[in-house]
């Protein structure tokens, strides 16, 4: 920001941040075979209400919103959504491999289609409620990626999920964390 000549910054500096998650492979990105309800299921985990799209741009909003008053947690969650990004992008090919489309529109139970929206959002106003929302939203997102691998009869697509949620416990763990400090 400037003013009269003068240059703002909040001294944040966020070079060298890698994604936040566990340090283990990923399963190779494949499929048993094309199956359009499978490639339907996993575009509500791409781009629904409780997906990896809505994530990223939760964490990258609240990123945004801390970094002048706490660079650290900032910064831890920008981890995490560079995480989230690498979910967004394997589930992409997920969905494209079982013969799906990349739409930005998640397909409901009805047939009907969803575009994603920001309304999709928790956008609480302080740190506190920001990191508690993003636990809850973790949290959903364990439990539908549990259902989804209930529901989905391939193992290379369960193992992605699974791996996928060992990510999202270990972001709840590195919340828990943040909050516990601002106590």
């Amino acid at each position: 920001m400037e003013e009269k000549g003068k240059t703002f910054t909040n001294g944040c500096s966020f070079s060298g941040i890698r994604p936040f998650m566990a340090d283990l492979p990923y399963p190779p990105v494949q499929v048993e075979g094309k199956n359009q309800a499978y490639a339907d299921l996993l575009s509500a985990d791409y781009c629904g209400a409780v997906s990896e799209l809505s994530a990223i741009t939760q964490y990258i909003n609240n990123e945004n919103r801390l970094s002048c008053e706490n660079c650290s947690m900032a910064k831890t969650l920008l981890g995490i959504a560079m995480a989230e990004m690498m979910h967004l992008q394997k589930l992409g090919e997920l969905i494209v491999l079982l013969g799906g489309d990349i739409d930005f529109a998640a397909k409901q139970r009805n047939g009907k289609r969803k575009m994603w929206t920001p309304e999709y959002l928790d956008i609480p106003g302080n740190a506190g409620k920001m990191l508690l929302a993003d636990v809850e939203a973790e949290k959903a997102a364990i439990r539908q990626y549990e259902m989804h691998i209930k529901m989905i009869n391939d193992v290379c697509v369960a193992n992605m999920l699974e791996r996928i949620i060992i990510d999202e416990e270990y972001h709840i763990m590195l919340l828990r964390s943040l909050l516990q400090e601002m106590r």
